[in-house]
Formats: structure tokens, C-alpha cells, sequence
């Protein structure tokens, strides 16, 4: 409406003002403050929700609100250039040739739409003018334009001539009783611009990226289902401020409980939290996520107390639909949780399909969950250090819960990660071998007590808990990356589906799989479907993967540009888009990309390749001995270079030497096409059987 409408009277007419007020709902105080000014100097306004009769329709509220007013003031905000409604209402007042002024709060640049509807507007700048002045103006224009409506109401009745320019006086003098409102409102507003711009309704300077999936319609423009909701992290208002990964945590278990309702829509939380600690505001938000509805709220823990704030916000309009504070004990955590759940629910007029069914608890224990939830965000960072610290908590967990199953389920998990330093963490007087990870047997030696580790702990999770789908899917990945037995993990995975269809990482997860067994139609649409369900999440990685192996090269170059406008420093995205760069056979472009990878790894294992397809010979070869003397980890892409340069004998011995070192590298050989030129030599052959890959 404006994101205000319009006022009926009883019989569905609308009472006739002169003024329109058109705001964003972030900006209400502003608008309803203006139109108080503005009314005390007897300019009538319209302003919704104030104006709009009980159990109209707002639509038709609005229109005729629109076309019974002489002026449309537009309060104009980074907020309402945002709003489709405000949009609308300026092309109505538009194409109804209303005067049409602009209040400007702030800088936000304007769409080519509103530069054009308001080419022809009265501007009024407000942080330039200062409030007393510009509403001085404001109220000069309208009764200026009041005055030419009325003298030229003849001719817009008999065809639409242009109206008459009428001019009018300005005043002399401001009156003592408006100077003070106005000196009134100067604090008024100025308070609330500030307010604004810490309210929770603010989450990043610039839009977030586009995150349709490469020829999937945009959410942005598709009809939004009614009920969809994104979960956004809940802020931390602990006194120390260090209660970050909990308030986290209730954010990501609410999610986790809403996303099992088959009648919502929920983004899953890698999509809900990527805005955290920007200012995206809610209706960009929405957009991003396809959502009508946003849940967000605040989380205060100091010992056992808990305070938790939460509130559902219809997102294209702001009005609040629901709003609840918890105030708990610890031990009440997953209780509270369920209950705001319910209160979702209930406020979305959604049905459950099993009602009464309660939550068991995944622990008694709250040392141990609050390990847990600090274990999780530690993982989530993505390097070593922090995640041996996950490690740590994890160990913590279960030892202080031996029956917590999802702690051992994250714990196998986990110790599926090969990008983690394990040889430290395992190394001991038992155990020297751990310590020379450059000896390939002791190497193999630490990645089988690796494997043992996390076999165990999935072991536990199962026995535990055998109907829950994260066990399921952690069981399934050490299936998959740590023992390769591709028919276990697909058991596991499709169990994991079964239980929870709606949980996008199972998704992903199986069509990564999908892809590792060479089952690229069924992993790009389970990386389709995995995208819809997590919107800014990682499937676009395999959704690159399968199409660039089923040929589709401007499709597979597509998803990794979307993956790198997600996240541009995250290692190999930039490395991985180069690779289907050089199947286009665009070198100096593969190139330019291999050099954006924040990875040392990926780039000194990448440029060989772009070099070599460039001519650049001496170049590629001293980067491929930095590579094979720094970066032998990077095993099965020092093997690419030598595949691609026909070079069998060495291209093998590197394979092999990924063989031996457990190279998650190769879950991706199955018709890779760099290594497109060993597919007749016999070793290669013999290895993909060695693989177990199915034929």
C-alpha cells in the first residue's frame, strides 16, 4: 500500500482527501508523523492502515483512495524504491495525472520505473532542506496544486486537457502553533530515522545476488506461495555478546522443525542466514528467498536463564502477524523451540499432518547441547583450526551425553572433511607414524584410523536414533567419502530422503552422490530441487558438475558464475568455473579465473592448465613443479595437466598417488572430462574398476 491503502466509508465509497500518503512499511512513523504535520495545518491526508474501513479490501481501498486525491506524497526511502506497492501506487497517481510529490529521507538511487513515473514530480529533499522547510514547501505545493485542481475540474471532466497553472501565494508567515509542531517534528523524525536504521527489520548495503538456478524461474518473479516463511538468525542480546552460536542454534532448530511440514515452504538455513550481518531489508529478503513471511527475534542467555523474543512479519506489507516473549530456564530450550514452531504454524492457518505428536528431545543434558550448538558453528567456518576446536566440543558432548545422537551423527560427519588437518589432531607417542604426512603408507595409516573414527560414530548415531534423517545422512556421507561404497551410500541417503524429503542438505547430499556414480541426470535434478529448497546454498556446485559432464557447457558455466556471485572467495568455485572455461576452449579466461581463487592450492594445480592452453609452456611448467612439490595433496588435478598434455604415464602415477592418499578428488572421475584423454589407455580402465564405480 501505501503499503498503506485506502478508506472505505460504509458503503465501500471513500472519504475524499487531498493528500495520499505512499510509504514503505519501514518508514510508517515517518509517514504518520508527516501526516500529522500536515493535518494540523488543516491538509487532509489519506494514510493506511489509519484511513482503510474495517473488512475492506485493500486493493480497491487504495485505487479509489488514489483517484478521489488531489496530491500523492511519497515518502522516498531506500525502503519504498524496494516496494512493489509503493510502485504501484506511484504509476496509478501516474497514469490518473495526480500531482505527485517526492519527500526524500535519503540518497537511495531510483529504478528506471520510478525515474520515469517521477520525472515530472515536485522533489522535496529533506536532509538537504531540514524537516521545518521542507514541509513548509510540501504544504505550499499541495495548496498550490489544491487550487489548480480546482480550476481546471472542468476540463479534466470533459476530456483530460492539461490543468490550468494556477498560481498561488506562499505564505507569509508560518503560524507560532505550526513552527512548534514542526519543531516537534524534527526530533520526532530524527529519532526515527536513527531507530530505523538499528531496527531488526535491517539485515546489507547492497541487494543480494541473483540466486535463480540456471533455468529455473526466478523467485522473484513467480507468484510466492502463501505459506513460506524464512527462519533469519536470531540476535545474540547476551550482555557479553558471546552467545552468538546459541541464538544461532534456536534459529536453526526452529528451521529444522518447520521445514518437516510438508504443507510450508522453508528455506533451509545456509539460504536464511546468508544475510546475517548485512542490512538487506525484509522485503528484498523475501524476494531473495521466495517467501511471503519472515520469522526473526533475539535470544538473551545469562546462566540458566533464558529470554527468548520472536516475532512473524508479513514481509511485503511489515504488518506484524504474531509476536511472543519467552522467558525459560535452560532446560526448557527445546520446549520453547516447539513452541514458537506451533505458533507459526498456527498463525499461517497451516495444518500438521500428524497433530499431537511431541518432540523428543535430542538431550537432557545442557552442557552438552550448548557443545553442540558451538560445535556447529565452529564447523561451519571452514578451516582446519576451527574445525579440530568441533572436533573437541563434539568429543565433549557425547562423553557428557553418551545417548545424544545427533552430537555422534555431526562427530561422523565431521571426520569426512579431508580439507582438515587430522594428522595433528591424531598424532601422539602411540602414534609417531601421524606426523610425517608426506609418507603415502603413513598416510594411509592415518586416513584408515580416520575412517575407523568415523564409522564408529556413525555406528552410535544409528543405534541410537535409527529413525532420524541426519543420522541417516551422516551415516550416508561416510558411506560415500570415507569408505566408497557407492551402493551403502545411496541405501542411506535414499533412507534419509524418505524420512525428511524436505531437508536440502539430504538433497544435495544425494545428488553429489548421484554424481560421483555417474547418474548426472538424476544428480542435476536432485541438485534442482536441492537449490529450490536452499536458495543460496552450494547445490549450484552440482548442478555445474553434472552438466558439465553431460555437455551442456553455457549451462555448467552458468550455475559456477552463480555459485561465485554467492560466495567470490570461497576456494575452488573460482577454479571449478575455469575448468568448463577450457572445455569452451576460453584460456585466457580460464586463466583470469584460476588467478580469483583465494586457494594457493586450486591455483598453483590450475594455472598449468590455462597456460598450457594459452602456449605459455615454461610458464606452466614452473607452476606445475610448485604444485607437485608443495601441493601434492592436490593429487588428482596435478593429474589433469598431464591428461591434458597426453602425458598417460604421469597422468596415471598421479591418479594412483590419489588413490593411495584417499583424494576426495576423485568422487569426481566418473566421465570427467579432463580426463577425457585416458579413456582408451587400459590403466585407466583397470583403475575406474579398482574405483568400484558402477559400469
Amino acid at each position: 500500500m501505501a503499503e498503506g491503502d485506502g478508506i472505505h466509508t460504509a458503503s465501500g465509497g471513500v472519504t475524499s482527501r487531498t493528500v495520499f500518503i505512499s510509504y514503505a512499511s519501514h518508514d510508517t512513523e515517518i509517514a504518520n508523523a508527516v501526516c500529522r504535520e500536515l493535518e494540523s495545518r488543516s491538509i487532509r491526508c489519506w494514510i493506511a492502515p489509519r484511513d482503510v474501513a474495517p473488512g475492506a479490501l485493500y486493493a480497491d481501498a487504495i485505487v479509489r483512495a488514489i483517484n478521489e486525491s488531489k496530491v500523492l506524497l511519497i515518502v522516498l526511502s531506500q525502503s519504498a524504491v524496494a516496494s512493489s506497492h509503493v510502485g504501484r501506487e506511484i504509476e496509478r497517481a501516474a497514469s490518473k495525472r495526480k500531482q505527485i510529490i517526492a519527500l526524500r529521507i535519503d540518497t537511495a538511487p531510483l529504478t528506471p520505473a520510478l525515474e520515469y513515473f517521477l520525472s515530472e514530480s515536485q522533489w522535496v529533499d529533506m536532509p538537504t532542506l531540514g524537516m521545518p522547510a521542507a514541509l513548509g514547501k510540501i504544504a505550499d505545493v499541495i495548496r498550490g496544486a489544491r487550487t489548480s485542481a480546482t480550476s481546471s475540474s472542468t476540463s479534466d471532466a470533459a476530456g483530460g486537457a492539461e490543468r490550468a497553472s494556477s498560481k498561488t501565494n506562499r505564505p507569509s508567515a508560518i503560524s507560532k502553533r505550526a513552527v512548534a509542531a514542526a519543531a516537534g517534528l524534527i526530533t520526532v523524525v530524527g529519532c526515527l530515522l536513527v531507530i530505523n536504521s538499528f531496527r531488526l527489520f535491517s539485515h546489507t548495503d547492497t541487494p543480494a545476488a541473483s540466486i535463480a538456478p540456471p533455468d529455473t524461474p526466478s523467485p522473484n518473479n513467480a507468484v510466492l506461495p502463501e505459506k513460506s516463511i524464512a527462519v533469519l538468525p536470531f540476535t545474540d542480546m547476551s550482555e557479553k555478546k558471546d552467545q552468538e552460536y546459541f541464538s544461532d542454534g534456536m534459529a536453526e532448530e526452529i528451521i529444522d522443525l518447520l521445514v518437516k511440514i510438508p504443507e510450508l515452504v522453508v528455506p533451509a538455513r545456509t539460504s536464511s542466514f546468508y544475510f546475517k550481518g548485512k542490512s538487506t531489508q525484509i522485503p528484498e529478503i523475501a524476494k531473495q528467498l521466495g517467501v511471503r513471511n519472515i520469522l526473526e527475534g533475539s535470544v538473551r542467555k545469562s546462566g540458566n536463564h533464558l529470554r527468548v523474543t520472536a516475532q512473524l512479519v508479513r514481509a511485503d506489507t511489515g504488518y506484524h502477524l504474531w509476536s511472543e516473549t519467552y522467558d525459560r530456564n535452560l532446560d526448557d530450550v527445546f520446549k520453547t523451540q516447539d513452541e514458537i514452531a506451533d505458533a507459526v504454524v498456527r498463525a499461517l492457518k497451516v495444518s500438521i499432518l500428524k497433530p499431537g505428536v511431541t518432540r523428543v528431545a535430542p538431550t537432557s543434558n545442557n552442557e552438552a547441547y550448548t557443545l553442540f550448538l558451538q560445535a556447529q558453528s565452529l564447523a561451519r567456518r571452514g578451516n582446519s583450526a576451527d574445525s579440530l576446536a568441533a572436533q573437541d566440543d563434539l568429543q565433549r558432548a557425547v562423553r557428557l551425553d553418551p545417548q545424544f545422537a545427533l552430537a555422534w551423527a555431526a562427530l561422523a560427519e565431521l571426520y569426512t572433511d579431508d580439507t582438515v588437518d587430522w594428522g595433528r589432531q591424531f598424532a601422539s607417542i602411540e602414534h609417531p607414524e601421524y606426523r610425517s604426512g608426506d609418507n603415502t603408507t603413513d598416510y594411509r595409516i592415518l586416513m584408515t584410523r580416520i575412517g575407523d573414527a568415523a564409522r564408529e560414530a556413525a555406528n552410535r548415531a544409528l543405534i541410537l536414533a535409527p529413525t532420524s534423517p541426519e543420522v541417516h545422512r551422516a551415516m550416508g556421507r561416510v558411506r560415500w567419502w570415507t569408505d566408497w561404497d557407492w551402493q551403502a551410500a545411496d541405501a542411506e541417503l535414499k533412507v534419509a530422503r524418505d524420512l525428511d524429503p524436505g531437508d536440502a542438505g539430504i538433497t544435495e547430499a544425494a545428488a553429489g552422490l548421484a554424481n560421483t556414480i555417474g547418474r548426472f541426470d538424476e544428480g542435476l535434478k536432485l541438485a534442482t530441487r536441492a537449490v529450490a529448497q536452499d536458495p543460496l546454498g552450494a547445490a549450484y556446485w552440482d548442478i555445474g558438475a553434472a552438466q558439465h559432464r553431460l555437455g551442456a557447457l553455457d549451462e555448467a558455466a552458468a550455475a559456477y558464475k552463480h555459485l561465485i556471485e554467492l560466495y567470490p572467495t570461497a576456494s575452488a568455485y573460482h577454479y571449478r568455473y575455469a575448468l568448463v572455461l577450457l572445455s569452451q576452449h576460453d584460456a585466457q579466461a580460464a586463466l583470469d579465473e584460476i588467478q580469483r581463487d583465494d586457494s594457493p592450492a586450486y591455483r598453483h594445480a590450475g594455472l598449468p592448465l590455462a597456460l598450457d592452453a594459452l602456449g605459455r609452456r615454461s610458464e606452466a611448467d614452473r607452476e606445475l613443479a610448485i604444485a607437485e612439490g608443495k601441493w601434492s595433496g592436490m593429487a588428482y588435478q596435478i593429474s589433469y595437466v598431464y591428461a591434458a598434455r597426453n602425458n598417460t604415464d604421469r597422468a596415471m602415477y598421479w591418479l594412483e598417488h590419489a588413490y593411495q592418499q584417499h583424494d576426495s578428488g576423485l568422487l569426481s572421475m566418473k566421465h570427467d572430462p579432463m580426463l577425457r584423454n585416458l579413456e582408451n589407455d587400459p590403466r585407466y580402465k583397470i583403475f575406474l574398476r579398482k574405483m568400484k564405480f558402477p559400469e
